[in-house]
């Protein structure tokens, strides 16, 4: 059954909620019935997706019934509360209609953003709907970094290897919190990924033969979507980062991708590049008191 939302990349497939959900607290739900399905966990006294939303940002329900399917689950079930996170608004509407039928008090709130870019047909389109300001400092930033650090090299890398090995290289290397993230567990959650269909790293080799940015993503046929990157601290001052991101933007729309998902976070480079914003709902309800 396809996910109610549309452009989820690789969030609301069978693979990656298989891998996720062997990393999640709580007790594995798949509820489902002839029209409708929905990967869900049983947490204390809250049922959640399956797919904790620090690591998947996309959740959707699956099947045209999904509204009668989170009804039911809401009459049967012993619990006392749902909280459904990261849904775009199509998804949201089924389960906010059924619960709310159950008789259950709901709420809604927007809790995150995603940045999406919508690609033209050719890269001469991009940079002129960029704008004179943006497309300049595009242009800039690669300029510096062939000065500074040599060739744009952009490669393209799937399953673990050399790339993998950049990949946490780079995360180690860098400062503060993003030094601290890759955990052995999330070292783990990475690697099971990275041997996935779909997903890749695309990174910018130097003549060192190490590379100065790289991203980690997945490409389908609704496009790009960037799950998690890395830059060489040494090089920041090049701007490796963007200059990645600028050939992956070029080789999406040569590729004739229809998107490039920045996914989570309103961070201000996604909306230079010309990015907008797509809402995700979190959905809050709870048992009304019997009478």
């Amino acid at each position: 059954m396809p996910p109610v939302a549309e452009a989820t990349g690789p969030f609301c497939t069978q693979d990656f909620l298989t891998v996720v959900a062997s990393y999640d607290d709580g007790e594995e739900i798949l509820a489902a019935s002839h029209d409708a399905f929905l990967a869900l966990r049983g947490l204390d006294d809250t049922i959640l997706f399956a797919g904790d939303g620090d690591v998947t940002d996309y959740h959707s329900p699956h099947g045209e019934g999904s509204e009668a399917l989170i009804a039911r689950l809401a009459e049967e079930t012993s619990v006392d509360r749902f909280l459904l996170d990261s849904l775009p608004e199509e998804a949201a509407k089924p389960l906010v209609a059924g619960l709310t039928h159950a008789g259950w008090a709901v709420d809604t709130r927007t809790h995150e953003v995603a940045a999406v870019l919508h690609l033209p047909e050719s890269v001469e389109q991009y940079m002129t709907e960029l704008g004179k300001k943006e497309r300049h400092e595009v242009r800039r930033k690669r300029r510096r970094y062939e000065r500074m650090v040599g060739e744009v090299r952009h490669e393209t890398h799937a399953g673990p290897g050399w790339a993998f090995d950049e990949f946490l290289r780079l995360h180690a290397a860098a400062e503060g919190d993003k030094g601290r993230f890759m955990t052995p567990e999330r070292r783990a959650l990475f690697a099971d990924l990275a041997e996935l269909d779909g997903w890749r790293f695309d990174l910018l080799r130097t003549d060192d033969d190490t590379a100065a940015a790289i991203v980690f993503g997945y490409a389908d046929g609704t496009g790009y979507y960037l799950y998690n990157s890395a830059y060489e601290p040494a090089d920041s001052d090049a701007s490796p980062g963007v200059v990645l991101l600028g050939a992956m933007i070029e080789t999406a729309i040569a590729e004739g991708r229809a998107r490039f998902d920045f996914l989570k976070g309103d961070e201000t480079y996604k909306f230079r590049l010309g990015a907008r914003r797509r809402p995700l709902t979190e959905i809050s309800a709870t048992r009304e008191p019997t009478p």
